[in-house]
């Protein structure tokens, strides 16, 4: 699929350490299919603070931000969304006749899969993971009303901390430690990585779990997903989250929200790499 830009073509950007495809080829095809007039492009940066005013004195309409640039963001922008000031992360900027807006669209779109799976919120789950997309989960489980939670996580200082902002507890180890749901915020299982075979949880504890939530989306079908769908666990996947952040974003750039047909052919089209 090929796009062409034109003078009149409205830019949006990624910033990201490791820049990815998957965001490029979900929002060229919808701007593509429904005629829109954008253009979708990852870049780097070496210097936060002028890419950021690049943004602003360019149009650049919106950028989508991962690590490492996450939390840097926060000091440059002129407002920040709820979903933003929630967990002190953006990922998301929206840049209106030269006013940045940040958002979290990863906070927003566990929210929304959490109410649309319909998981009770007096489930007690254990997350694995302290990093930045850690604190966004951990942050729409208690937005979302999970009071019994659990932090796993070797690094003590940043899985304390992580515990103590979201009001749960924290343990360097699962242990023998068997709650309905687990959650998986950690690279184990990603395609490519030194992990990509292993499990997040033990046998055991996905045995006992009713919920298991992997935040990994590429593969869709991770080892721990896999190995939940064999017991016949109830799963939400990291195919799910990247989806529906990224359309979020969409809509943030754009106005425009598409249909759930389209969003799903936009899906597959990023994913068919």
């Amino acid at each position: 699929m090929s796009v062409t830009p034109s003078k009149n073509t409205v830019l949006c950007i990624s910033l990201a350490g490791r820049p990815g495809t998957f965001g490029v080829r979900f929002h060229n095809h919808l701007y593509q299919q429904l005629g829109l007039d954008y253009y979708y492009k990852a870049m780097s940066t070496h210097d936060l603070p002028a890419a950021v005013a690049g943004i602003r004195a360019l149009g650049i309409r919106g950028c989508g931000v991962s690590m490492p640039y996450k939390e840097a963001c926060i000091a440059l922008v002129d407002e920040v969304d709820p979903s933003a000031a929630a967990i002190d992360s953006v990922n998301t900027l929206v840049n209106t006749d030269g006013r940045l807006k940040a958002y979290n669209t990863d906070y927003l779109a566990v929210r929304q899969l959490l109410k649309q799976h319909k998981v009770d919120p007096a489930t007690a789950f254990a997350l694995r993971g302290s990093g930045g997309m850690a604190k966004a989960v951990a942050s729409a489980l208690r937005d979302a009303g999970f009071t019994e939670g659990v932090i796993v996580a070797r690094n003590e200082q940043a899985g304390r901390q992580l515990a103590d902002v979201c009001g749960y507890r924290w343990v360097a180890e699962l242990g023998d430690l068997c709650p309905p749901m687990l959650v998986n915020v950690t690279p184990i299982g990603m395609a490519g990585g030194p992990e990509a075979d292993e499990l997040a949880f033990t046998e055991n504890a996905i045995a006992a779990a009713e919920w298991v939530f992997d935040v990994v989306a590429m593969p869709a079908l991770t080892p721990l997903i896999r190995r939940a769908q064999m017991l016949d666990k109830s799963v939400i996947t990291g195919l799910e989250v990247i989806a529906l952040q990224a359309l979020e974003q969409f809509v943030l750039y754009t106005g425009v929200r598409p249909t759930q047909e389209q969003v799903d052919a936009a899906v597959a089209y990023a994913r068919d790499i």
